[in-house]
């Protein structure tokens, strides 16, 4: 088990209020590709007790229901890991939730979406908790998916981040990709997401720098927020004994300029959210300047700026956006470990996916064949016994 958050030191889990026995909650999944509606699934559901249990299935057991997933299990292991409502993180969680389960993790009961989680055969992989009472659902968070995700990935479309209308193209695939067995479009299409000023009180921790931390300034795009945004945060976090880390997060404009394509993927609203999640972030910046300048470094009382081992972009001017932090020996670049980019995270997924539908097709079409050479068996016998008369 990897714990972290909200337990007292040395993994000892806080008690309820009045010194009652902790609510223990289960929440479990394949948690691939991590997003802001992931981390406010696990937000709502560790509102819902006092200690949050998060079981994270294999790369197998991923494969074996649903298809092979984009990151590998000790990403995924790592990228739940950091989310700061997670105080405890169970590596090879069962696919099928039970109430064995429940009971070694001492969890009360276990909380999903309001959305059907089946197995290969077609099962309710929540039917055995949800008999016996001890299921509990929380909402999803509309206007976004991953389906939608891979979309806007896989259309290379700028209608997401920039409020013009999306192609008819991205419409129709919008239309057909993101549709459940009923019909109905689950909020799939060009980010509708929706941000309101309660949405991201619930995400921020609301807590100011105290005397004696050591104020920590980190800036980017922190796009499809993934393992190497939580790798080089984890690194900025470790560098200071009472750390405040504050994000700031460049207007979409911004990031389009300097990372040109379509990026970026995600608004900035969901970047917000995405990068307040992280238990490594006090604060952020909503739509930070460029450049790291006087103003913004004396405003925060920065003692730290820190950078990662990517290329630095120069202002549109030609400058050093960093100068400023350099010239007072404040400026830090920091190695991750980490080579992933939001880049290549891309890459991956878009191969991921064009190689599941394949699969798909290989699949279906091998069904055909199979329909088709049953339905010419069953005519061969009638015209046999004919003959034979």
């Amino acid at each position: 088990m990897i714990r972290n958050g909200h337990g007292l030191a040395g993994g000892a889990e806080p008690p309820g209020p009045g010194g009652r026995a902790a609510v223990r909650v289960w929440c479990d999944g394949c948690y691939d590709m991590v997003h802001y509606g992931h981390s406010n699934q696990l937000r709502q559901a560790r509102a819902m007790g006092d200690y949050l249990i998060v079981g994270v299935h294999t790369d197998e057991e991923i494969s074996k229901h649903k298809g092979p997933p984009v990151f590998t299990q000790e990403e995924r292991y790592k990228m739940v890991k950091a989310i700061k409502w997670v105080d405890e993180v169970v590596p090879a969680a069962p696919y099928v939730t039970t109430l064995e389960t429940l009971d070694k993790y001492r969890c009360d009961f276990c909380v999903h979406g309001n959305d059907i989680t089946l197995t290969a055969d077609g099962r309710d992989t929540y039917e055995e908790v949800k008999q016996a009472g001890r299921y509990r659902e929380c909402k999803r968070t509309q206007g976004v998916s991953t389906t939608d995700l891979v979309g806007r990935m896989l259309l290379m479309t700028k209608a997401h981040h920039s409020g013009q209308e999306m192609s008819s193209e991205y419409r129709a695939y919008a239309d057909s990709f993101g549709k459940c067995p009923g019909g109905r479009n689950p909020w799939t299409g060009v980010s509708q997401f929706l941000q309101t000023s309660r949405k991201i009180i619930q995400f921020a921790s609301g807590k100011e720098p105290q005397p004696g931390e050591t104020i920590i300034y980190v800036a980017g795009a922190f796009d499809l927020f993934h393992i190497g945004h939580v790798d080089f945060l984890a690194k900025a976090h470790g560098l200071a004994e009472r750390p405040y880390v504050i994000a700031g997060l460049h207007f979409d404009q911004e990031v389009n300029h300097y990372k040109g394509k379509n990026y970026p993927i995600m608004n900035l609203h969901e970047r917000t959210l995405s990068v307040l999640a992280c238990r490594y972030v006090s604060e952020v910046v909503i739509g930070a300047p460029y450049a790291v300048t006087a103003e913004l470094l004396d405003h925060f009382k920065v003692d730290l700026v820190c950078h990662g081992k990517t290329e630095i972009v120069p202002d549109k001017d030609g400058s050093d956006p960093y100068q400023e932090p350099k010239k007072r020996g404040i400026f830090r670049q920091i190695d991750s470990g980490s080579n992933l980019t939001t880049d290549l995270i891309v890459q991956r997924i878009i191969k991921n996916r064009l190689e599941y539908e394949a699969r798909n097709q290989k699949k279906e079409a091998k069904e055909l064949a199979f329909l088709e050479a049953m339905k010419q068996q069953e005519e061969l016998p009638e015209r046999g016994s004919h003959a034979a008369f």
